[in-house]
């Protein structure tokens, strides 16, 4: 089993920034790449950004790009979403997750993609 806790959400006037933060622990050995996915009230859960541990390659989802960066410590199990210049548009539940098999980078973007989530932080942006 893999536990996942995610930390850094909060309320931020548009324009400025949050850091997000989601450690993995438990049976953390074969964690293949942790996704970023959010959920706003009423809407589907969408995908947000991830990151694979093989050789580091980022991915985002296009209303992120520029504004988002995804990093992380495989060491550490740990993965990080710098959250510049939001939008009152980015306010929803954010969620990290892990995943413990290798695929194709475009299936990264999938939620099926993870077997591990965290319960989620709440990101509040006001305009």
């Amino acid at each position: 089993q893999v536990q996942m806790a995610e930390s850094g959400g909060g309320l931020v006037q548009a324009g400025g920034s949050l850091r997000l933060s989601c450690a993995a622990s438990g049976r953390t050995f074969s964690n293949t790449a942790m996704g970023w996915f959010r959920q706003a009230p009423g809407k589907e859960r969408e995908f947000v950004a991830a990151i694979t541990w093989s050789d580091g390659s980022t991915y985002y989802t296009d209303s992120v790009k520029g504004r988002f960066t995804v990093s992380g410590d495989n060491a550490k199990n740990t993965v990080y979403l710098q959250m510049n210049s939001l939008k009152p548009e980015d306010t929803a539940v954010y969620y990290c997750a892990t995943a413990t098999y290798y695929s194709p980078s475009y299936y990264y973007a999938n939620r099926a993609a993870y077997d591990y989530w965290g319960q989620g932080t709440q990101v509040t942006v006001s305009s």
